[in-house]
């Protein structure tokens, strides 16, 4: 009863910081410090939480080539799920054409893209790895952390008593770290109230929120309705057809995680909620939640990948550059790979923007078309995140549990 009060409490939070920051508008950005101090709470465990959870995930896996199998499981999920997302992106902005008949208002390069134009696939490529580990840690800067923890989790495993009682420290600070995650959820519903109400108070309240809606709105149409379709048929899908669980209930038990990854438009920062929504409430495997959500949190982004994509095709439309059938085999490309490998970028999705936009030769001016309603697709996209992850998590935990059944042999 506490747990579901609990969740009723932060849906309230939300519904009022909507209805709040519609009405009041700017008035609102005087709660905006309760919203970044909920959010930095959480950030402020996501480094201790994934060194941790990725060293004691990787050493419960066990036998090395267990490792590679379990690997390649979680990767090929999040490849198959991100180009389903792209395809699907890719499909309704054909259907809906939401650029045609739009003027572009625009004319500059917008500051935040600026000196972003020359990030390439080998600058993504050179964030698996970082010279200085504490800076990487200071600057959220994950992916490093991921590759380096996955690393020394393997390595511990071989070093017999004295590494086992390496990872049992690791273990007992996971779980510290999470009982700190319980206490934090208790402010959640204050929190994701601060977060949306100054967000959108910041929008300039709901009237302005409709005016610039109004100028892209089957743009928003598009992205929201392709979101939809993914998070509503596809991934529900693919969970019950190949663990038979029924999706709604499953959808239940990690609506916390998808109510915090939407107010606060972080997979990361979400990361403590989701990985205890799966482990506590939807009983999925300690060490497949340790082992697939810090992954999956950090490269699993079929939501950014899909909006990616139909961004593309907007800016293309609106300014009336016939993309064919090639240019869109490589808008689904480079939006699938960066989906998957830019996260370790600050700003991930303008970067990763600027990738695709650049792929197909499409000026960058028309990113300043989008900025203006990109806080709100941010968490809807955000939220198809999570969800995602949360589903790779229980497909993955299944697919172990048949193969262990099998006695391990392929």
């Amino acid at each position: 009863m506490k747990k579901n009060g609990l969740l009723y409490l932060m849906i309230a939070g939300i519904v009022l910081g909507i209805f709040s920051g519609w009405m009041f508008g700017n008035t609102m950005l005087a709660v905006e410090w309760i919203g970044e101090m909920f959010l930095d709470a959480l950030k402020m465990l996501v480094v201790p939480l994934i060194i941790s959870s990725m060293i004691v995930g990787i050493a419960g896996l066990g036998d090395i080539r267990k490792v590679g199998k379990t690997g390649f499981i979680a990767l090929s999920y999040f490849l198959i799920t991100t180009c389903i997302a792209v395809g699907i992106g890719l499909v309704m902005v054909n259907i809906i054409e939401p650029g045609v008949a739009v003027e572009m208002t625009g004319e500059q390069v917008p500051d935040k893209v600026v000196g972003k134009e020359s990030v390439s696939i080998t600058d993504i490529l050179k964030t698996f790895v970082t010279p200085n580990l504490v800076q990487s840690m200071a600057n959220m800067e994950i992916l490093p952390l991921i590759m380096f923890s996955l690393v020394f989790g393997g390595v511990l495993t071989t070093l017999g008593e004295p590494g086992k009682r390496a990872i049992d420290f690791f273990d007992t600070v996971n779980v510290a770290i999470m009982k700190i995650v319980h206490l934090l959820m208790y402010f959640a519903p204050i929190g994701v109230f601060a977060l949306i109400a100054s967000k959108l108070g910041a929008a300039g309240g709901g009237d302005l929120f409709l005016a610039e809606l109004a100028k892209i709105g089957k743009y928003v149409t598009t992205v929201i309705s392709a979101l939809l379709i993914h998070g509503l048929v596809v991934l529900p899908a693919i969970l019950y057809m190949i663990t038979r669980r029924n999706p709604i209930i499953y959808f239940k038990n990690v609506v916390g995680a998808l109510t915090t990854a939407f107010s606060t438009a972080s997979s990361s920062a979400t990361l403590p909620i989701t990985i205890d929504c799966a482990e506590k409430n939807n009983q999925i495997s300690r060490k497949s939640c340790l082992f697939v959500l810090p992954l999956a949190a950090t490269v699993n982004m079929n939501g950014t990948a899909l909006y990616e994509s139909v961004a593309a095709m907007f800016i293309a439309q609106m300014l009336g550059i016939q993309l064919g059938l090639g240019d869109q085999m490589i808008i689904f490309l480079t939006a699938t790979l960066a989906g998957i490998g830019a996260a370790g970028i600050p700003e991930a999705g303008l970067v990763t923007m600027v990738m695709v936009l650049q792929s197909v030769g499409l000026p960058l001016e028309g990113i300043g078309m989008l900025l203006s309603i990109d806080w709100f697709l941010d968490r809807c996209r955000t939220t198809i995140n999570v969800w995602g992850d949360s589903i790779g998590a229980g497909v993955l935990d299944n697919l172990e549990e048949k193969w262990v059944e099998r006695g391990g042999k392929n």
